[in-house]
């Protein structure tokens, strides 16, 4: 009996469609920064695209529940790599995040995320399905605060404002839809609505007490986020002239390698961060609609096989992946149309970047794993205890 290759095929439509995508946006948007040879991004994304399959391969063959044992060796393997990044990281545009390995480039954070939710995943799991009364509720919340602090105080201090969001996001995701106490989650909830009216207010009013705790530049960015016209020469330059890129897009786009915001190279970081806004530009409102149906697909079916896993833990890896990639979507295209501000985030599996693409194919792969061992019962699920 021939085996059967460890994939969705589901999910592995949507990525080659997002892949196709990629491919053309990065060749027509890194013009201006490959001198010599017009395929040296897009020859190195295929590199990446090809071992992110293998990575994702690799991970859906082993059984995820079998991993969840060794969650506290990959965190502390992300710690390392974090702390390595203060010891000899390079820095780039004012941010040390990278760790040069000469053949290419590593993002530590990148890969402590999937980490860090991996180990979540399983406290939460260890607790079962059974809402716990507010006592036991702290102690495992506590829990969870204590590894989650030191890998977020070790990535805002790259700084990486962007990917600390993320993490938050996610964890703040897991911890909603865990069986932790109503009225301890009633609490953290108020606690983070307050937080966020008060850094509103702060803003408003109260500039100054602002700027004791939050760096220039990243005021700055703020700045340049909710009047980009203003800052027009400085930090609301990128997203001035992405509004006009994909302003001038209309509904079909300029064509392809035609857009003059971004063959202009008026558009930074065109073929990374601001992807989203070459795309805009030459393909128009139908080509963005059809990115977004497509990143809406993929996390349909993630969430598809979250709701027929039978192991809890399992279930938390899908929420956890589902929270991560919308978080990344949201928060790329949201920056580049002016409705976020700019992070630094990549769309996920559109821009070009060889740590996230893997980490991020790493967790489809984990994915896969749990709806390859996902079984279906006559009489209900086998996880009832």
């Amino acid at each position: 009996m021939q085996k059967k290759l460890p994939i969705d095929y589901t999910i592995v439509f949507i990525l080659g469609c997002l892949f196709v995508i990629s491919l053309l946006a990065i060749y027509s948007g890194s013009g201006q920064y490959a001198f010599d040879d017009p395929t040296y991004f897009i020859k190195r994304q295929l590199v990446f695209i090809v071992l992110g399959f293998i990575v994702m391969m690799v991970v859906a063959m082993f059984d995820f529940e079998l991993l969840e044992k060794w969650t506290w060796l990959f965190y502390i393997a992300g710690l390392g790599l974090l702390a390595l990044v203060e010891v000899i990281g390079i820095e780039r545009n004012g941010s040390q995040r990278w760790i040069d390995l000469k053949v290419t480039e590593i993002q530590p954070s990148e890969f402590m995320k999937i980490f860090l939710v991996l180990h979540i995943a399983m406290i939460l799991s260890k607790i079962g399905k059974y809402r716990l009364d507010f006592k036991e509720s702290l102690f495992v919340f506590m829990k969870i605060m204590v590894y989650m602090t030191i890998p977020l105080y070790l990535i805002w201090r790259q700084p990486d404002l962007g990917t600390t969001l993320m993490i938050l996001f996610s964890v703040a995701a897991l911890l909603l839809i865990s069986s932790l106490s109503l009225k301890l989650l009633g609490i953290l909830t108020g606690i983070g609505l307050t937080g966020m009216g008060t850094l509103v207010y702060l803003f408003m009013y109260r500039r100054d007490i602002l700027d004791e705790f939050v760096a220039p530049h990243q005021m700055a960015r703020i700045y340049g986020w909710l009047d980009p016209e203003t800052y027009s020469r400085g930090f609301g330059y990128q997203l001035q002239q992405a509004l006009l890129g994909i302003g001038s897009g209309q509904l079909s786009g300029s064509g392809y390698r035609e857009g003059y915001q971004v063959q202009s190279g008026h558009i930074p970081e065109a073929h990374t961060d601001f992807i989203f806004a070459v795309i805009g530009e030459e393909f128009g409102f139908i080509g963005t609609s059809i990115l977004v149906v497509l990143f809406f697909l993929l996390i349909y079916r993630i969430i598809t096989i979250a709701l027929q896993a039978n192991s809890l833990f399992g279930m938390y890896i899908c929420v956890g992946v589902i929270s991560l990639l919308t978080f990344q979507v949201f928060q790329n295209i949201g920056m580049t149309i002016g409705l976020m501000p700019i992070t630094g985030l990549a769309l996920p599996f559109v821009s070009y970047g060889g740590s996230a693409l893997l980490t991020n194919m790493m967790a489809i792969g984990l994915v896969t794993s749990v709806h390859l061992r996902t079984k279906s019962y006559m009489f209900g699920n086998d996880e009832d205890e």
